[in-house]
Parts: C-alpha cells; sequence; structure tokens
C-alpha cells in the first residue's frame, strides 16, 4: 500500500498540478445572468485534485439546466496527467459532455470538447474577483451571454 506521499505507483508526490490552482478564484457561489438565470457553485474535492461545479440554471425558454461537473487532470491508471485540464458535464437529463479549461490571466476559456473547438465560453474576470462576463460562442455565430457575479466566496 503507498504512502500518502507517493502515488500507488510509487514514483509521483500525490499533490495536485500547480496549474490548478489558479481555478481557486472560482470556488463559491455564483449567480448567474444573462440568457441564462440561477446559480452554479464550485468546491475543491478532498485532495485537490478535481473542482466540482454544482449547476442549477435555467435558459431561455424555461429550459432547466441540473447538474455536475468534475474539472482536473485525466489521469488513467499507469499514464501521466494530461496536459489540458478537462472536464466532464453530467446532466440531469443523462448527458455527459466534455470541456477543456484554460485560465490566462484574467480570462477564462472552457472549449467543449477539446482545446481549439469553434464551441466555447469566453469570459474575463473582474480586477476584485467578484464577476465573470462572457459568452458561449458557437460555430456560425450562435451562442449565449453568460454572466456570473459572486454571491459566497467557500
Amino acid at each position: 500500500m503507498a504512502d500518502e506521499t507517493t502515488s500507488t505507483q510509487g514514483k509521483q508526490p500525490v499533490t495536485p498540478n500547480p496549474d490548478l490552482k489558479p481555478l481557486d478564484r472560482l470556488v463559491g457561489t455564483w449567480k448567474m445572468s444573462g440568457d441564462v438565470s440561477g446559480t452554479v457553485r464550485y468546491e475543491w474535492m478532498a485532495g485537490g485534485f478535481f473542482l466540482i461545479q454544482h449547476v442549477n440554471l435555467e435558459a431561455q425558454g424555461g429550459q432547466r439546466i441540473q447538474g455536475i461537473e468534475i474539472i482536473g487532470h485525466l489521469h488513467r491508471y499507469g499514464e501521466e496527467p494530461s496536459p489540458d485540464i478537462h472536464s466532464r458535464y453530467y446532466s440531469s437529463t443523462g448527458e455527459t459532455l466534455d470541456y477543456v479549461y484554460d485560465l490566462d490571466g484574467d480570462t477564462l476559456t472552457i472549449w467543449f470538447g477539446e482545446r481549439g473547438s469553434p464551441a466555447y465560453y469566453r469570459g474575463t474576470f473582474s480586477s476584485d474577483g467578484t464577476t465573470l462576463n462572457g459568452a458561449w460562442h458557437y460555430p456560425g455565430g450562435g451562442g449565449y451571454e453568460a454572466n456570473a457575479t459572486r454571491m459566497t466566496h467557500s
């Protein structure tokens, strides 16, 4: 059995990749506005390897959007962790959606599927970290505005 400072393979220290730390600015509860309403809440899973997002939204037309998203590096047994930060969203209607997260300074980009996808969210944090304003962009010019205002920081 591995001790708490090494992985099950005994090669790597069991500490989260430092590139996850900037996502700490998402932790807490956010009130959503724009073309969606409701709340999203982010919290770290024990160990700090994964960020969990709880989604409870209503889109235009009254569509309910509920689910959870697990955000972190893919790390399959026997392999090195992925260089990108991936996520999988599990909806209350049975869908699973994959994303790649990229936080560069104050700009958060969430690519649908893989990095560089023509479908993505891009938002900018305010200097005090209390708002994240942006929009989803889809191929062919579609998309919707999705802004977040911090309610709590946990």
